[in-house]
């Protein structure tokens, strides 16, 4: 055997074993780069899940928590319950110490505010006041107009039986005016009625006062002016006896 063809014989699997590693690096390179491709899809495609996750999650929640109504009840506890788009209770804002102590006693968040109505008309300390001839008004608003027609038209079918109620609505701008001087809808209501007969009657002393108090106070000042008072009624029959007072409705009073 030549000098040549015995170098020959020694290196020619040492140049096979480079060529399968050569071939075996690009296959190898060739399933990496396909392998990363498809993780980039898959990536891509979860991202987009999640992206849309999260729109539904954060926007939901902006939606849901979006108050488009509001009903305020007053009678010595005053409370104000939001509600959303869906007819769902949301936030519960109390005016005073019995308006809170009645927010507790309630399981009435997150819940339908017609049960939420159904809830406070039934409550024992809202009952009680009610037969001691106490009055309760309950007021209701919103940006929602044909929401807040359906919730009040709702409001005055369940107060029906009711004595010494009055249902009301008012506009988001005297809500938002009720707001500023720190008065619930109902109060802020029976204000403006008292500042019609004595414009020196400020805020602070319908706030510390029942709406029974204030329903008074406008009846002893409205005796000696010519100024509806609440012995006005009018009888609209069924023995259900209403009329019209500032723009709300008044059951019948016990006397």
């Amino acid at each position: 055997m030549t000098m040549n063809n015995m170098f020959k014989k020694l290196f020619t699997p040492i140049k096979a074993e480079e060529k399968l590693k050569n071939q075996t690096k690009a296959y190898l390179i060739q399933k990496t780069q396909n392998y990363t491709k498809i993780k980039h899809r898959n990536y891509s495609f979860s991202a987009a899940v999640c992206a849309c996750f999260l729109f539904i999650l954060f926007g939901g929640h902006q939606l849901y928590f979006t108050p488009t109504a509001k009903i305020s009840i007053d009678i010595n506890p005053s409370l104000e319950m939001s509600i959303n788009r869906f007819d769902q209770v949301i936030f519960i804002n109390d005016f005073n110490e019995d308006g809170q102590k009645l927010s507790n006693e309630l399981d009435i968040k997150y819940k339908n505010y017609t049960t939420a109505i159904q809830q406070i008309l039934n409550n024992h300390t809202i009952a009680a006041l009610l037969s001691h001839n106490e009055v309760m008004i309950i007021t209701v608003t919103g940006s929602n107009g044909s929401q807040s027609a359906k919730i009040l038209s709702g409001v005055e079918k369940w107060t029906t039986e009711q004595c010494n109620t009055y249902c009301y609505f008012i506009s988001p701008e005297e809500a938002a005016s009720a707001q500023e001087i720190g008065l619930s809808c109902g109060k802020y209501k029976a204000f403006l009625e008292l500042q019609l007969l004595d414009p020196h009657i400020t805020s602070e002393t319908v706030q510390g006062m029942t709406m029974r108090e204030i329903r008074d106070l406008i009846d002893s000042l409205s005796a000696n002016q010519d100024y509806p008072s609440s012995d006005q009624y009018d009888n609209q029959g069924n023995g259900h006896h209403r009329y019209r007072y500032g723009g709300g409705h008044k059951q019948k009073e016990t006397q």
